[in-house]
């Protein structure tokens, strides 16, 4: 801060108002890399770039469409539920196998239902199927058949309003982790530049030193040696450059807090959500809008995620009875003794 702001605080840019989310994204910010708070003005730099990634997140959040109620009840007239799930039975059933879900409903014992965030795996399939035109039917018409699998809930909430805050600050929180991979990747790259230099150099030690083997012996002039001396210095050069680029490690602390207030401050460019609509046949045939059969309109998020095997990851909100929880399946209370 300078001697100006001291004297004339009112001169500087107004700084977005501290909410409690905010507060609560820093502190967990600290916890993720402590040494943030070390830089100076850190506080007033995070709270813009962090105000800015939650109204990005919250204006894709509120886009959601509201909890469904996932129960074998709602899966003939729910075209949501209909389409998530191939049979009715298999709601309660799919649902019941999450422990996050077994354990939110034994703390919370007077809870009747719970609001839950359902991620499942989308898959597409492309195959010739039976098509009504009219009086006639056709049997070679390509068709889209969708599926969902894999069917997670993580993430619970006792409200709808209360879910939708939690996924905006775990999709906040991950953007945060963004700017930590790249400051990660960025001291990892410091590192193999820094070794490679050291081998550089050591290489240029040894073509340059006089009298070394029998060049000096010899009296020989290898123009082979002289051409790998200036190669080796060019690799060098290139070398401080790569480095220069990365900042000074005295400035470490400065660099790694820009990189997470600019990763914040472009939300944009570090989710990938899109909202689909589409509308589907009682059997999942992927159809136009306005078509024969057509069993109702669905929106979700999509996800494409790199690291997943599926690749994509659709999302809903829904709304689960505490008296359609089954018994959790013993493999996985087995299983779970095993779990980090």
């Amino acid at each position: 801060m300078s001697i100006l702001d001291r004297l004339w605080p009112r001169a500087r840019a107004k700084q977005p108002p501290e909410t409690p989310q905010i507060r609560a994204l820093i502190e967990r910010l600290l916890v993720l890399s402590p040494t943030l708070a070390l830089v100076p003005e850190w506080r007033e730099r995070l709270v813009p770039a962090l105000t800015c990634s939650v109204a990005y997140v919250r204006d894709v959040v509120e886009r959601m469409p509201p909890a469904r109620e996932a129960s074998a009840a709602t899966w003939m007239n729910d075209p949501y539920i209909h389409a998530f799930f191939a049979a009715p039975d298999e709601v309660g059933h799919v649902l019941s196998r999450s422990p996050e879900l077994h354990a939110w409903f034994e703390s919370h014992p007077l809870a009747r239902e719970v609001y839950a965030v359902l991620g499942m795996a989308l898959n597409e399939r492309c195959a010739f199927g039976a098509e009504q035109h009219g009086d006639e039917v056709h049997t070679d018409v390509m068709q889209t058949t969708l599926s969902f699998d894999d069917h997670q809930v993580r993430v619970c909430g006792e409200t709808e309003a209360d879910l939708r805050e939690q996924i905006v600050r775990r999709v906040v929180e991950q953007i945060a982790l963004e700017g930590l991979a790249q400051i990660g990747a960025d001291e990892s790259r410091r590192d193999v530049l820094e070794q490679e230099r050291a081998l550089l150099r050591t290489r240029l030690q040894l073509l340059t030193r006089h009298g070394a083997g029998t060049q000096r012996m010899f009296g020989e002039h290898d123009v082979q040696n002289a051409g790998e001396v200036a190669r080796v210095e060019a690799q060098i050069a290139q070398n401080e450059r790569e480095i220069a680029a990365l900042g000074l490690k005295s400035e470490a602390l400065e660099h790694q807090l820009t990189v997470i207030c600019n990763v914040l401050a472009n939300p944009a460019q570090h989710t990938n959500v899109e909202m689909r609509e589409i509308c589907l046949s009682p059997m999942n045939v992927l159809l136009a809008n306005g078509s024969e059969g057509n069993n109702g309109s669905i929106v979700f998020p999509l996800a494409r995620l790199p690291a997943s095997p599926q690749g994509l990851r659709a999302f809903s909100l829904v709304r689960f009875a505490r008296a359609d929880l089954q018994p959790l399946p013993r493999v996985l209370v087995e299983d779970s003794r095993f779990m980090i």
